[in-house]
C-alpha cells in the first residue's frame, strides 16, 4: 500500500473517524479537518496520545516480525487495521517470511473500501470489512477462504483495538472467544489505551465518545487490560508499556510515558 492523501473527491464526514485520528496523530496525511480538531482535543487531555499512538505502531511491526522470524506463523488477522501506512502488518511480516498471508479487518465501510482501493495487487493479501472481533464472519469471507486456513496457527492482531469496544460487548469475552477458536501455536498481540488517573480516564472516555458518535468503548485501567489476558499464555516479558515490548533502537521508540496515558499490552500463546 502507498502513502498518499485521501481523494478530493472523498465524502467528509461530519464525524471523526478513529481511523483518521490515528493517521493524523502518525504524521499521515489522511484526514480532514474534523479528524485534526478532535485530534488537538485529545491532545489538550493526554499530550502523550501522539507518543502513544507512534508506540503502538513499532509495537505491531516488532510482534508480527517476531512472530513471523521465530515462531513461524505465516497466517495473520489485523483487526481493526484503520488507513493503510507505509509499512503494513504483510509487510513487517514480509521481510521475515515471504509466503505470509494477512487478512486486514476493519468495521468502517469506508475505512475498508478506501484500504482495498489502495491496496496494490497482492494474492496473498486482503482487505474486509466485518465487525471487529467476529473471527468466524472473517473466516467465513469468500475472500478469505482461500488465504487463511483455520486448521493451522494463525496470529491475531487486537491492537488498539478493544478500548473501542464497550464494556456492554465484553471485550474480555471476545479475547476468550477469538482464543477458543484458534488452533495450538497461534498467538494473539492485544494492546489497549490506559491510564491509572481516573479524571483523564473520564474525560478522554467522554470527548471520543462524544466526537466519534458513540463508536467508541473506554479507556481502561492497566490492571483491567492485564485480565484480558488471564485465559492466555502470555510471552516474555509480560503485558507492559508497549514501549517496553522488546525495544528496538532501530525503531526509536519513544521513551515509556508513565501511568497517565499509555499503551499497555503484550503477545500472548495459544497452547
Amino acid at each position: 500500500m502507498d502513502h498518499t492523501a485521501l481523494p478530493v473527491s472523498a465524502p467528509r464526514s461530519a464525524v471523526p473517524s478513529i481511523a483518521r485520528m490515528e493517521n493524523y496523530l502518525l504524521g499521515g496525511k489522511d484526514h480532514y479537518q474534523i479528524d485534526r480538531q478532535a485530534c488537538w482535543r485529545l491532545l489538550a487531555l493526554a499530550p502523550a496520545a501522539r507518543a502513544a499512538a507512534t508506540a503502538c505502531r513499532h509495537f505491531l511491526r516488532r510482534a508480527v516480525r517476531m512472530l513471523a522470524a521465530e515462531r513461524d506463523l505465516r497466517q495473520f488477522i489485523d483487526f481493526g487495521c484503520g488507513l493503510p501506512d507505509l509499512d503494513n502488518t504483510h509487510d513487517a511480516a514480509r521481510r521475515a517470511a515471504d509466503d505470509v498471508r494477512t487478512v486486514y479487518v476493519d468495521d468502517d465501510p469506508v475505512i475498508a473500501a478506501h484500504g482495498r482501493a489502495r491496496m496494490e495487487p497482492d494474492e496473498h493479501a486482503v482487505v474486509v470489512r466485518a465487525r471487529l472481533g467476529d473471527l468466524d464472519a472473517v473466516l467465513e469471507h469468500p475472500d478469505v477462504r482461500p488465504l487463511i486456513d483455520p486448521r493451522k496457527p494463525i496470529a491475531v492482531l487486537l491492537v488498539s483495538v478493544l478500548h473501542r469496544i464497550p464494556d456492554d460487548d465484553d471485550p474480555a469475552r471476545m479475547v476468550r472467544d477469538i482464543a477458543s477458536r484458534l488452533a495450538p501455536g497461534s498467538a494473539m498481540v492485544i494492546s489497549h489505551l490506559v491510564s491509572d488517573v481516573d479524571t483523564v480516564r473520564a474525560q478522554v472516555t467522554d470527548l471520543m465518545l462524544g466526537c466519534t458518535g458513540g463508536r467508541w468503548g473506554r479507556v481502561r485501567t492497566r490492571r483491567e487490560v492485564e485480565t484480558l489476558f488471564q485465559p492466555l499464555h502470555v510471552l516474555p516479558p509480560g503485558v507492559v508499556d508497549v514501549c517496553g515490548w522488546h525495544p528496538d533502537p532501530l525503531l526509536s521508540p519513544p521513551a515509556a510515558t508513565g501511568g497517565q496515558w499509555m499503551e499497555y499490552g503484550g503477545v500472548a500463546e495459544i497452547r
